[in-house]
């Protein structure tokens, strides 16, 4: 299985933008790579893009970001034997269906 994950972009690695150096943070260990910016073309600086196996597939904002990050949160904790579906998706338990259609 591949997650992608939310990374920030905090550097150009080559002059012509097709690789990018991003970080993302977790806990105390900050994760840093070199990524193929072919699909997005160059990003600024603290943009960030959601990335999987060496290449960045999407910018996500914030908001994008924080429902991933939650998720894999989710995932950890599973992994963990702490995971409490109330904590992680509590929004999901207690949203009301939504009907498609008339």
């Amino acid at each position: 299985m591949c997650l992608s994950l939310p990374m920030q972009v905090v550097a150009d690695a080559d002059p012509t933008g097709e690789v990018a150096i991003v970080e993302r943070r977790d806990g105390e260990e900050v994760r840093r790579e070199h990524v193929n910016m072919l699909l997005l073309g160059r990003q600024a600086i603290g943009t960030w893009v959601l990335v999987s196996l060496g290449l960045a597939r999407e910018v996500v904002d914030d908001d994008q970001r924080v429902l991933i990050e939650d998720a894999l949160s989710a995932v950890q904790a599973v992994r963990s034997g702490s995971y409490d579906a109330e904590l992680h998706f509590g929004d999901l338990l207690h949203a009301r269906p939504q009907r498609d259609g008339p």
